[in-house]
Order: C-alpha cells, then structure tokens, then sequence
C-alpha cells in the first residue's frame, strides 16, 4: 500500500474522529462569532458560551449542536486526504534519507504547505458550514437577506450559485481562510512534532503511547487557534455576510470594524468553546492518524 494510500486512509479515519468530538463545539463558537452588534442599550443574543448552548437546546434541541455537519462529513476525506498526504509528501521531499527523522522546523514547513493546498478544500465547506451555525443567531438581526433559512447543506450550496456570483460565491472569504489555515497548521505540526520530542526524550517517536501521542495532539490543536483565532472570527464573518447588502467590504475592513465597534475581545469572540473543542477534538484526530497509520505499515 503506497505511502499518500496510507496517509488518505489514516487521514480520514482521524477527521471523523475530529468532527464527530468537536464538532457541537464548533457550532457555539460560529454562533457566537457571527451573532449580530446589538442596538445601542440591548444586551447580545449570547450572553457566552453556556448561554448560546442553553438557547440551541432549547430552540433545536441536541440536533441543533450538529447543525452544518453534513458539509464537513462530506468533505472530511479529501479534506484529511489534501493535509495529512501533502504533509507526507513535503517530508519526503525533506528527509536527507527514507525514514530519517525531520526536525521541528521542518515539520513546520511540511504544515504551512499542508495549509495552503487544504484552504482551496476549506472554504467552501466553511462557508457552508458557517452558513447553517450562524442562522439562528442571524435570525433577529431584521434584514431578510440574512434571515433566509437553508433546508441543508445542498440548499446553502445552490443558493449561493444561484444568487451570489456562481462558483465565484462558494470561495467568498478565500483569503481569510488561507491565512488561517498556512499559519494555523505550520504552528500544529510544528507543536505537535517538539512535543513528541520532548516527550520521546529524542526524535525517535515511534515508541510513544496512546496517552503521550494524545497529549501532544491536544496542544497541538490549542496552537492552531491561539495563533489564528483573529482570523477566523474574520473569516466567519465575511462568509455569513449578506451578499446583496454586505457590512464589510473585505477582510482588512472586517478587521478594522470589529476591532472599531468592539475592541480586541470582538477579536476573540467564541475563543472559549474552539479551545474547548480543540483540545479533545485534535487529539482524538492525532490519535486515530497515528493508530491506522502504524496499523497499515
């Protein structure tokens, strides 16, 4: 079985773990993220986090936190096919010879070249994604572009064809996505690397238990977002943007506005629950990699 075979299969394996752990976690922060400013005096449909589960609980039920799944699931093969292939592809480009070890630095490499080749991948199933998490919120907001309700992720998909430029309008918020996602893996690949090292106690990881390997996968997902949560508060909102009357003109104007009307807490909008599922999340991903990977030779 080829080397990109393995990495596809073990790839898709550790994504579904992913979605399946995190993805009701990622519902509130999308919500939370693009809920709309509040008339002057009234308080935000989401006082936090626990409030923005209470309210989907209580308006959708558990079914609500799954919302815009379906995109992801879809997608979630070729998209672990693109990163975790591409990754090993790029150490194998930069091993000095098959099998040696690759240092921290060149783990971050092989992960910002990871990043680009999965943001063409990402930003259309974000926006879609994005698009059936943040309705609810975007619901009360009175503007009857924004309150269009989407019957699923193929709805959302032909709406945006037939209303919004085309194919063109499925890639609305490209430029937001890569910069998060070039910086967001090169800085997860790279944490997850020193940490195996570290705790290794060399470069030869191949040793490590499941606890260690989950351990490091964890992390390595918090570093994915503490490095470029800023940017996918502005991703979101841009992607959830009403086509026929858009608040923002583009990504540097989303930044300047929300930093204008909010400060740098609008910035940070959803931190808590994308760190919440981060942790879990990724190292269930790294766990699941790893375990099939070694399990296919």
């Amino acid at each position: 079985m080829g080397d990109v075979a393995k990495d596809l299969a073990a790839g898709t394996v550790g994504g579904a773990a992913q979605l399946i752990c995190g993805h009701p976690f990622d519902t509130i922060k999308v919500k939370l993220q693009s809920q709309p400013a509040p008339l002057p005096g009234q308080p935000l449909k989401y006082a936090g986090a626990m409030d923005a589960v209470r309210q989907t609980l209580a308006a959708e039920g558990p079914r609500g936190l799954y919302k815009g799944m379906g995109a992801p699931l879809a997608t979630v093969a070729a998209f672990n096919a693109v990163l975790f292939s591409v990754r090993g592809q790029m150490e194998a480009l930069l091993r000095s010879e098959p099998g040696a070890p690759l240092t921290v630095n060149q783990q971050i490499v092989c992960g910002a070249g990871a990043g680009v080749a999965v943001s063409i991948l990402a930003c259309p199933t974000e926006l879609i994604k994005c698009r059936l998490q943040a309705q609810s919120a975007l619901a009360d907001s009175g503007s009857a572009g924004i309150a269009v309700k989407y019957g699923g992720p193929m709805d959302v998909a032909r709406q945006v064809l037939r209303s919004e430029g085309g194919v063109k309008g499925l890639f609305k918020g490209l430029v937001p996505t890569m910069a998060r996602e070039v910086p967001g893996n090169a800085a997860m690949f790279g944490v997850y690397e020193a940490l195996k090292q570290y705790l290794a106690g060399g470069q030869d990881t191949s040793k490590l238990g499941r606890g260690s390997l989950m351990l490091a996968g964890g992390l390595a997902g918090g570093a994915f977002w503490i490095s470029v949560y800023p940017t996918d508060v502005v991703k979101s909102v841009i992607q959830v943007d009403d086509y026929k009357n858009p608040k923002y003109s583009g990504s540097i104007n989303a930044f300047r506005k929300i930093l204008a009307s909010e400060g740098v807490k609008g910035l940070y909008r959803g931190f808590g629950p994308a760190m919440a599922r981060s942790v879990p999340a990724n190292a269930a991903c790294f766990l699941a990699y790893e375990v099939t990977r070694s399990s296919l030779g």
